[in-house]
């Protein structure tokens, strides 16, 4: 991200964000594990066609920390807060695994500041499959290490190769593995609890612009059956499926991804 400008959304808490490139704003939104830098690979690629942005999340890279509780919710109205600092009216949005959830959240509140999603390994929430005991004992695998005294970096490496493929790249694994380490213990637990026991499912149904669903073959956390089943739900969505890619497909398979998104946002009227 060398040619990103490094930015803030001023406020409690402040937001930090990397921008590049002129046009449509296209806003990327990392998972639970991740930041900015996860879209290192994607940023330089669409700012030659948009105005690329990349956030972190509050509590996450060098976005400011929170004293109070996380109520899910306050994520989607910090992306009103950046879309504001940017002068967005309205932005296509990329959101990865609970960016995704994000973004589904944002639509919901504010449709007409949105004008495309890309879901990508997400899911629209939590539904009778996954029942309220799963989802705390998920919590607990979770966050008892950090509870237990240990770091963000010495945990990465476990979680890490809960996400890849089996036949990830090292370099793209160490990629991971760095973004997990770099998470801010309190803020995280915060982020695990507030998202684990979010319990609205989005309305796909009531989605109402251009959607494209991406997801990696091998992604175990949020698989194939949940995207095509949100693809189907989704008005007019197009689903696409990344071939040697696990829950981080953009990571993984940098150029397919890029050109799979790509294709679909220059094809919207600028």
């Amino acid at each position: 991200m060398s040619t990103a400008a490094i930015l803030k959304v001023p406020g409690a808490p402040a937001l930090a964000y990397s921008a590049c490139g002129q046009g449509p704003g296209v806003v990327f939104l990392h998972g639970i594990g991740g930041n900015r830098h996860n879209w290192g690979a994607q940023l330089p690629f669409f700012a030659r066609q948009f105005r690329a942005i990349a956030w972190d999340a509050r509590g996450y890279g060098d976005s400011d920390d929170y004293p109070e509780a996380l109520d899910f919710p306050t994520f989607a109205a910090d992306l009103h807060r950046l879309l504001d600092q940017e002068g967005l009216v309205a932005a296509h949005l990329v959101g990865l695994s609970m960016g995704g959830r994000i973004a589904l959240d944002f639509y919901a509140g504010a449709p007409e500041r949105v004008r495309s999603l890309t879901l990508v390994d997400t899911f629209p929430g939590y539904d009778d499959a996954f029942t309220p005991a799963a989802r705390e004992a998920f919590l607990r695998l979770r966050k008892q290490p950090l509870l237990d005294g240990k770091t963000p970096r010495e945990i990465a490496p476990m979680i890490a190769r809960t996400l890849v493929s089996r036949r990830v790249e090292p370099a793209q694994e160490t990629v991971l593995i760095e973004s997990i380490s770099a998470l801010h213990p309190a803020s995280y637990i915060k982020t695990l609890e507030a998202m684990t026991r979010y319990t609205p499912v989005a309305d796909l149904t009531r989605i109402d612009v251009p959607t494209l669903v991406v997801v990696g073959d091998e992604d175990t956390l949020t698989p194939p059956l949940v995207s095509r089943r949100m693809a189907q739900a989704i008005n007019g969505a197009r689903l696409v499926i990344l071939r040697g890619a696990g829950h981080l497909s953009n990571i993984e398979q940098p150029a397919l991804f890029n050109t799979e998104v790509g294709e679909f946002l220059t094809a919207m009227p600028r």
